[in-house]
């Protein structure tokens, strides 16, 4: 019973710290219509920022939360017309250009993560490493409770600037129906570079959180695009209030597969689980999908 607890609060740690970039990936897609195959180089350059300030500079890898959001928020937001554009063109089939484009962009961050720190895996050290909490016969590192308490604290923020402010109306207009925001004022191709800056900053700043967790290694890019997709097809794509659902339900997944199977069956498992969810609801667990 103990190690059933125990496999059950990492999972959900480890799934609010996923839901963070989820969320953003989600509401990019809502906005500007591109599934971006480039999440999972947000992510790790976040961590190699954290142990870039944190080997170099000798700063706790957490400081690298705000920089992470500011330095890839404006980088997401000089990509962000460029992606909007190629969705927008006149081209055949522009969806399909604006996806390989997201995916030369996965590839060129990785070849470069590759080309700067090689294929070693770094570690981001912190105040908390080492160090655990004890709830009664559960124990768990103190680093996933505090990087779990960030990301709640960045999805809490993202979900307030969404339902509580008018650019957070324009934004959910927007990916309600891009003719009638447009009818309404709202200047869709800027809106769509601050999306994409937000996205890009804020899984950057969940990229942080993951390195502090685990570690960053060019290669877990890929996987960590593969927990992005499966969140959004699952919750439903655009949902962005389904993908917190769908990001526990993928961290539970994970750990009790990890721990009672073994982990060269996750991925099995949670795409076994993503296509049983669909044979019974296409449009995502809460039923809001596109």
């Amino acid at each position: 019973m103990d190690l059933f607890l125990q496999t059950l609060l990492n999972g959900l740690l480890i799934g609010g710290v996923i839901a963070t970039f989820t969320i953003g990936f989600q509401l990019t897609f809502g906005v500007l219509h591109v599934i971006d195959f480039a999440v999972g180089g947000w992510v790790v350059l976040g961590g190699y920022l954290a142990y870039y300030m944190a080997a170099e500079l000798g700063l706790d890898g957490f400081l690298a939360i705000p920089v992470a959001f500011v330095l890839f928020g404006m980088i997401g937001y000089l990509i962000g017309p460029v992606l909007y554009n190629v969705r927008n063109s006149r081209t055949a089939r522009p969806e399909l250009m604006a996806l390989a484009l997201t995916f030369g962009l996965f590839t060129l961050l990785r070849g470069g993560m590759l080309t700067a720190w090689g294929f070693n895996t770094h570690s981001v050290p912190t105040a908390l490493s080492g160090e655990s909490l004890s709830i009664g016969p559960v124990t768990v590192p103190l680093i996933r409770v505090a990087a779990a308490a960030f990301a709640a604290s960045i999805a809490g923020g993202l979900f307030v600037f969404l339902y509580r402010t008018r650019y957070g109306l324009a934004i959910r207009a927007t990916a309600e129906s891009r003719q009638n925001a447009a009818l309404m004022g709202v200047n869709i191709r800027r809106l769509s570079a601050n999306v994409y800056g937000l996205y890009a900053g804020i899984t950057a700043m969940a990229g942080v959180l993951m390195g502090a967790i685990y570690s960053v290694n060019p290669e877990v890019g890929l996987r960590y695009t593969l927990f992005a997709f499966f969140v959004a097809v699952l919750a439903g794509l655009g949902s962005v209030g389904g993908a917190l659902v769908a990001a526990l339900l993928l961290g539970v997944i994970e750990a009790f597969v990890s721990t009672y199977v073994g982990s060269s069956y996750s991925l099995l498992a949670i795409f076994g689980t993503l296509f049983l969810v669909l044979l019974v609801s296409p449009r995502g667990i809460l039923q809001r999908g596109l």
